[in-house]
């Protein structure tokens, strides 16, 4: 019962299972003894001083000593047979699109020193803490957005990419995220559908001027299972001076809540830069691991070590009459 609710493994050496043919031969031997005990007299008789000498043994304790042994031989058994369990590592293969907006806009300090200086110091710090094997790739959202960077494992090309951007008229989120796909598309690895996990970060104060319709390039990443993270950049208060006019530039956190919702991604609020190194961990999280099988010998050795102590107090506990 007790390995049950551990749940039993897949073997590599099936062949060494046979071991677990003592545990049903060893109750059988139990049982048999048991019942050979209950049938044998005393030879004994003045009772009263033998339980005066002796106190009742508990029976449980013998019982939960034996159990204690047969699941110890168990584990060690499936120890032997080298069992194969399921453990969350780091994929060695991903691509990563960051899409930053770069719209006039992204010029309002309401983040220090603004926005746009800010999520592309962010963004460096993400691309160094993703594995040396995810591509990344670069996007801008403007009214033209443009792969400044084509996928790649080059961190250092990819970063100078980043710290390049400058400011741009309009945005254009729709057409961001379709050439965003695209970017993916041309990763290397990325040609069949599904053979290498990628996702989008999307980065952007919202407010779509130019362009397709955002939602609808949210359904094609959606159908491609490509996530689309977002960060609502800037708070509600931001404003950036045009043609000598102060303009507000609250961010849009419905729009981008919506295409998070519909690619299956989340979506956030980044008031400062600082709220920035959790956001992009958190979709480092969600997106460089996968479950592999693995070896958990040690794990099941360390089962049957635990029954082994259970059992082997219990021996001690008859052995000596305590408590």
């Amino acid at each position: 019962m007790i390995l049950l609710v551990l749940g039993l493994p897949q073997v590599m050496e099936p062949a060494r299972l046979w071991a677990l043919l003592a545990i049903p031969a060893l109750v059988l031997m139990y049982l048999w003894a048991l019942q050979h005990r209950s049938r044998s007299g005393i030879r004994f008789t003045n009772t009263g001083i033998l339980g005066a000498v002796l106190r009742p043994q508990s029976q449980w304790k013998r019982h939960v000593a034996v159990a204690m042994a047969l699941c110890s031989l168990a584990a060690v058994s499936f120890a032997w047979a080298r069992p194969m369990g399921i453990e969350r590592v780091p994929r060695e293969r991903a691509t990563i699109v960051v899409a930053i907006d770069n719209s006039l806009s992204m010029s309002a300090t309401d983040v220090d020193p603004n926005r746009l200086a800010a999520a592309k110091t962010q963004a460096a710090s993400f691309i160094d803490s993703l594995p040396a094997g995810f591509n990344v790739a670069v996007v801008t959202v403007s009214a033209n957005p443009r792969v400044v960077m084509p996928a790649s494992t080059d961190r250092a090309t990819t970063k100078r990419a980043v710290s390049a951007i400058g400011t741009e008229q309009g945005t254009a989120i729709g057409d961001a995220i379709t050439l965003s796909l695209q970017a993916i598309k041309q990763a290397p690895g990325g040609g069949a559908q599904g053979q290498v996990p990628a996702a989008v970060v999307l980065l952007s104060d919202g407010g779509n001027t130019d362009g397709s319709d955002p939602m609808n390039a949210a359904n094609a990443a959606a159908a491609a299972k490509v996530p689309v993270y977002t960060i609502a950049f800037g708070t509600q208060t931001g404003f950036v001076d045009v043609d000598g006019a102060r303009e507000r530039v609250a961010p849009d956190t419905r729009l981008l809540g919506q295409i998070a919702e519909r690619t299956r991604a989340k979506a956030w609020t980044a008031e400062s830069a600082g709220d920035l190194k959790e956001v992009y961990q958190d979709v480092h999280r969600s997106v460089g691991y996968e479950e592999v099988k693995k070896e958990v010998t040690s794990r099941w050795a360390f089962y049957s070590l635990g029954f082994a102590i259970v059992a082997g107090l219990g021996v001690v506990s008859m052995a000596t009459r305590w408590p």
